[in-house]
């Protein structure tokens, strides 16, 4: 089949269910999604193993102390390079309610390297005595505090510290080289430092650390380009909502024709949006409300692109006028023996509803007969068809693919110049054509499927979706690929 433009265009309302996460009723937001707290669990582990890479090699600073010690007199004694080297956690909590996010660390465990040095005169000799070497310090018990806030700046996430703490529990120290008598002595002395310079260089880590990551929630985009004809509004629409057990973001939603700023003309109900799946818990929830739909086929109807040009076909006498003889007697006579094209494309808005386990579609289509004569592409005829179809989406790891099912059309004459046109004569042949060409080559298209727009790095898994009153419910677990290959990224 040859199609002009993008005849994928006919059938957008479908491929647009890969950008559109879920729908929460507010007066402007149409796209939001769901973290559970098992996903909020999934997200927080992989921020503490980034922290514990991140964290590693920290520098701290040289620790000088002065210890009066009996007979021997005042001991001058220092610590340097010190560093922290290591850092374990094996126990986090994270916690969402109207205070924040909470990210509470518990029975952290580090290591550093340090050298030691010590002098001192005496009066019972008349020369200074020094020594040093290298020590290993050990941290168990380390507890660390965060307590986040996340709200809205102008379209985009603001990340902000609210509050930090970091406890050393228990630390020891194990000198190596130099005289071991003075061991106990150097413990005393900078157990204390020690722990408070690792605490502060812990927290100003991971202040910096906040920072930057603020920095990049608010880089993002807030347009994204979905082809080269249309754009998704990701704009932050209201301030994340924090539940005991979840967080839940809410974006503009709508599409628009690239580079123009979608302007939402859709009226709704405010109702707020249950994610619920069957069988266990997964850790996002993401439901695609039919307005995104809607906007989105709006988009590409106002582009032109949903219509494309027939030429080919399995049974291809049908693309000639001799096979059309005894269906329109006037067509042979006019034209004998001419090819044909047939001209197909949407003349308004698809209706789309989201019913119960499907996407219900009405399409309306002009059919423009085309005759190939001397050259010169002669239009004689224009049928209107009314399609009722029904879609099937499923997701295949990070990929929705959808399955197209022709349920019944109507068909009325329009206009011609070849007679009138019996439309029960002419409807086997262009039910021929939607069974035979259109929906084939739509199904083979969409097969393939679509990339679902997530971070670069990671996968969808058990994953389960569900139809309902106006909305497509998906539920979905996260992974880590190491091997990841680039696909679409909206956020």
């Amino acid at each position: 089949m040859g199609h002009s433009v993008d005849s994928a265009g006919l059938l957008v309302v479908l491929w647009l269910m890969i950008s559109s996460w879920a729908y929460v009723g507010s007066s402007e937001g149409y796209i939001s999604y769901e973290i559970s707290d098992k996903g909020l669990d999934f997200v927080k582990d992989l921020l503490i193993e980034k922290a514990e890479t991140s964290l590693v090699p920290l520098e701290l600073p040289n620790i000088e102390k002065t210890v009066k010690i009996p007979v021997i007199g005042t001991v001058s004694m220092e610590v340097s390079n010190v560093t922290l080297y290591r850092v374990h956690v094996t126990s986090s909590t994270v916690k969402t309610g109207d205070t924040g996010i909470l990210v509470d660390v518990a029975g952290a465990t580090a290591n550093l390297t340090m050298h030691w040095g010590y002098s001192y005169s005496t009066w019972l000799l008349p020369i200074s005595i020094s020594d040093q070497g290298e020590a290993e310090v050990q941290i168990e018990g380390m507890e660390i505090g965060l307590l986040l806030d996340l709200k809205n700046q102008q379209g985009s996430l603001k990340l902000s510290l609210v509050d930090c703490g970091c406890y050393v529990k228990d630390l020891s120290i194990d000198l190596a080289g130099g005289a071991s008598w003075l061991y106990q002595g150097l413990v005393d002395a900078f157990e204390d430092k020690i722990a408070s310079a690792v605490e502060d260089a812990v927290l100003k880590k991971l202040i910096g650390a906040i920072q930057e990551l603020d920095s990049f929630l608010q880089s993002l985009p807030k347009e994204v380009t979905v082809n080269n004809i249309s754009a998704l509004n990701v704009t932050i629409v209201g301030d994340p909502k924090l539940s005991n057990s979840s967080l839940e973001l809410e974006i503009n939603g709508l599409f628009s024709l690239k580079d123009e700023a979608a302007v939402s003309k859709l009226q709704r109900e405010n109702v707020e949006v249950p994610f619920s799946c069957n069988g266990p818990a997964r850790m996002v929830g993401i439901s695609v409300h039919e307005n995104v739909l809607e906007s989105a086929s709006a988009v590409y109807f106002e582009a032109n692109k949903m219509h494309w040009i027939v030429d080919n076909i399995p049974d291809q006498n049908l693309m000639n006028t001799a096979e059309w003889r005894f269906i329109i007697p006037q067509l042979y006579k006019q034209y004998p023996n001419d090819d044909l094209n047939l001209n197909i494309s949407v003349h308004s808005n698809p209706i789309l509803k989201i019913g119960e386990k499907q996407i219900d579609a009405t399409i309306p289509l002009k059919v423009i007969i085309d005759v190939l004569d001397d050259g010169q592409v002669v239009p004689v005829a224009c049928i209107s068809v009314v399609i009722s179809a029904a879609a099937y989406p499923e997701v295949s790891r990070n990929a929705l693919a959808v399955s197209v099912k022709l349920n019944e059309f109507t068909m009325s004459q329009d206009w011609s110049k070849i007679g009138n046109l019996h439309m029960y004569l002419v409807q086997p042949v262009i039910s021929t054509l939607l069974r035979t060409v259109v929906l084939p080559y739509i199904n083979l298209k969409l097969s393939k499927g679509f990339p679902i727009p997530i971070f670069h790095g990671f996968e969808l898994q058990n994953t389960e979706l569900l139809c309902t009153d106006s909305r497509i419910i998906i539920g979905s677990d996260v992974a880590f690929i190491e091997t990841a290959q680039p696909h679409t990224v909206f956020v």
